[in-house]
């Protein structure tokens, strides 16, 4: 008999544990095992009720959101061995244009910046910058420390990937200068009142903040837009996604196809320089 208890759902957490899953997945894959257990309710699991479930999450869910769903069942279906429980994922054909109202451009970043050094504030002014000429996460701002400044490379240590990050000599210098005026000696030099490195709820209040008086829509600004400005500029001229995918960090090359993406309209305009129309 196949019934989902509250025992077998704490074992399963242990087993992700051990995987040495974040704790940001492991929250998530119980999440949807207990949402599913309180949608079974007494009843015992059969491969047709899972169907029943899948076409559920069809109806109320975008698709992207199913499969993560789905993708969490199955692998607690597998730990416990119930492999007839598997469900398959729906078939989403990948993306191939950016949103224009989504993605930051290059002269909106530029208006962002403006507006932080008018306002005076030149530790967002600065930590802008980093996040984009870097193309860090902004998980990874607290390995820009002073002595990081001084080799003029990161080395970033998260989740057991490790990888280096070059950051440019201009920007060392003027990391350098700010942190000697703020009276950062050494350690992360992005840090709150209190000394501890900044976080990302942080970044992204001061981030919207500057949004009216750069007039620049509050939807694109936040600190991972950055990143993607990084990853288009650079794709756009080195032509090289699996150099920028090591720089980024990605393990998957599809993954740093996302953050290159064009819009519809930048498409549209090279279409249009092939010459192949004479209408």
């Amino acid at each position: 008999m196949t019934r989902i208890t509250e025992s077998l759902i704490e074992k399963y957490r242990v087993h992700l544990i051990n995987e040495e899953k974040s704790v940001a997945t492991i929250e998530k894959y119980i999440h949807d095992i207990y949402v599913f257990s309180k949608w079974v309710g007494n009843c015992e699991v059969d491969k047709s009720l899972v169907l029943d479930y899948k076409q559920h999450l069809i109806e109320n869910f975008a698709p992207a959101s199913v499969n993560s769903i789905i993708s969490s069942l199955n692998s607690f279906f597998v730990y416990n061995e119930w492999h007839n429980l598997r469900v398959r994922t729906l078939k989403i054909q990948r993306q191939i244009f950016a949103s224009r109202d989504k993605e930051i451009t290059k002269a909106e970043y530029e208006r962002l910046l403006t507006a932080a050094k008018n306002k005076g504030n030149q530790k967002l002014y600065l930590l802008m910058q980093t996040i984009c000429a870097c193309g860090i996460r902004i998980s990874e701002l607290k390995f820009i420390t002073v002595e990081a400044l001084v080799k003029m490379r990161a080395n970033i240590n998260l989740k057991g990937k490790m990888r280096v990050v070059i950051i440019p000599g201009s920007l060392c210098k003027a990391l350098m200068k700010y942190s000697k005026t703020v009276g950062i000696s050494s350690g992360p030099v992005f840090v709150s009142r209190n000394g501890s490195p900044l976080d990302r709820s942080n970044v992204w209040k001061a981030m919207k903040k500057l949004c009216e008086s750069a007039n620049v829509a509050k939807e694109k600004v936040f600190p991972h837009n950055l990143r993607h400005l990084f990853a288009r500029t650079f794709y756009s001229v080195q032509k090289d996604i699996v150099r920028l995918a090591d720089i980024l960090g990605h393990t998957s090359i599809n993954t740093t196809r996302i953050y290159t993406m064009e819009t519809g309209e930048i498409h549209r305009a090279q279409i249009q320089k092939l010459g192949l129309l004479r209408c």
